[in-house]
């Protein structure tokens, strides 16, 4: 916008300088002409007199040299009687053009190498007609024109810069708050709540900045508002979940018993996250610094470990790849659990009991993908059950598990995905970036691809079945 109002300052200004200057120009030059051709009539005035008086050859030389134009004129007198003709100076016009002057009885200039000469005719006392001839060098009628045009080139070039400095300062005066109201926007929408834009600038800016402000006043109170209310509700839990501890404490000894205090005392931390988490308003995803994530091969193997026992209990098939050396990926602990519990979730709760499932790790150069693939019926719909809120269709699902594997990975620039597993079932594609590249922005309706590192390719192709 700045650069653009410089722009159109500078074409108008052009054009109003130039349809001055050079009507100026050439005006200045009519001057210059008509000044040189005004000396010269003076000069032939001032020999005259001379030739009303007499046509002595001797006098006229001394009038015609103290006329002070040197070898610039010339006189011409025509023969009458007995007394012959006479040319006082150097000729420089042609006979036919003195002829003319001569019997037209006007003045007259005419065109010669060099210049121009001026014809004046003179009466002379015999009745005859003479003519006095001044010549106008062509550097007598340009004298003084070149400075002059240079003067007016300056004033022109002086009034552009002036106006282009001038048209650049009202530029930056409503440039820069438009820019700090993109910045403000900007930091907004990337989660910097406290982005506030100075209230200065011209007055629709200002206005603008105004109603920016007090729209990252509301969305502060809303934000915060909602997490109250996420803590609230999620407060609410601690009553049932006091009666099932309770309960579950009295169920005495047995795997299932112990299986079930630890859920509960699971359930009761994540409870307890939640609240602190809405309250604090941290994000769940940290992954920031060198060293900062976790294992992912200790996370599976932690989390399996839970969820093989109950796939014992329903005989269930189970098989783990990839976790025997360590994987470092950018996602809290808590976070990759939690999208693991999600998954492997969705496999108990919506295949039949005896149903095999499988998790396999790979890793790559720039990526680690996590893939729970199951032997049961599929998922019918994969695009909607990646929408949030709808789920898979089915009786219990909401689809919010996946809501959480998808942001997840979004939050490393990964993505996930739903397709056919070689078991017959469904294979959910975890994709989690390790380069740090910016998170992928998109809706909840698939993924958009991207490269694929060779070590990760080749390792789809080892091990994806049951032994």
């Amino acid at each position: 916008m700045r650069w653009a109002l410089v722009k159109v300052s500078l074409a108008v200004t052009t054009m109003v300088v130039l349809a001055f200057a050079v009507p100026l120009g050439l005006v200045i030059r009519e001057m210059a002409r008509d000044r040189a051709f005004s000396n010269a009539e003076r000069q032939a005035a001032a020999v005259a007199p001379a030739l009303s008086i007499t046509t002595d050859r001797d006098q006229l030389e001394r009038v015609v040299a103290s006329a002070g134009s040197g070898s610039g004129m010339a006189v011409h007198i025509p023969a009458s009687g007995k007394t012959a003709a006479v040319d006082l100076g150097r000729r420089r016009a042609a006979d036919g053009d003195i002829a003319t002057v001569r019997r037209l009885g006007r003045a007259s200039t005419t065109e010669v190498p060099g210049g121009s000469t001026l014809l004046q005719p003179v009466a002379l006392s015999t009745g005859e007609i003479a003519v006095v001839e001044v010549y106008v060098p062509d550097s007598e009628v340009t004298n003084g024109l070149a400075t002059a045009w240079a003067v007016l080139a300056g004033v022109g070039i002086a009034l552009i810069v002036g106006s282009v400095a001038v048209a650049d300062r009202l530029g930056v005066r409503m440039v820069r708050p438009a820019q700090r109201l993109v910045e403000g926007a900007h930091e907004l929408g990337e989660g910097k709540l406290g982005a506030r834009v100075p209230e200065e600038g011209p007055t629709e800016l200002r206005l603008a900045a105004v109603a920016f402000n007090a729209m990252a006043d509301q969305v502060v109170q809303l934000l915060a508002n909602e997490r109250e209310l996420a803590a609230d509700l999620s407060h609410r839990l601690r009553t049932p979940l006091t009666v099932l501890r309770l309960n579950a404490a009295s169920l005495g000894d047995g795997s299932a018993a112990e299986q079930t205090r630890a859920a509960v005392a699971q359930l009761e931390g994540e409870v307890d996250t939640i609240i602190r988490t809405a309250r604090e308003a941290k994000p769940q995803t940290v992954a920031a610094g060198p060293g900062a994530g976790c294992d992912a091969a200790e996370v599976v193997r932690e989390r399996m470990a839970f969820w093989s026992a109950l796939a014992e209990d329903e005989g269930r098939k189970v098989r783990v790849a990839g976790v025997d050396r360590p994987v470092r990926i950018p996602v809290a602990r808590a976070d990759l659990a939690a999208a693991l519990d999600a998954l492997l979730g969705n496999v108990f709760r919506h295949t039949p009991e005896g149903t095999a499932f499988a998790v396999d790790v790979h890793n790559g150069e720039d990526a680690v993908i996590v893939l729970v693939s199951d032997a049961g019926p599929g998922i019918a719909d994969p695009e909607a059950a990646m929408a949030r809120g709808h789920g898979s269709g089915s009786a219990g699902s909401t689809g919010l598990g996946l809501d959480i594997v998808r942001r997840l990975a979004e939050s490393t620039g990964g993505d996930v995905r739903i397709g056919s597993s070689v078991l017959g079932g469904t294979e959910v594609r975890l994709w989690i970036q390790l380069d740090g590249r910016a998170p992928v922005r998109r809706g909840h309706r698939g993924a958009v691809r991207r490269r694929r590192p060779g070590r990760l390719v080749s390792t789809f192709n080892r091990s994806r079945s049951l032994p």
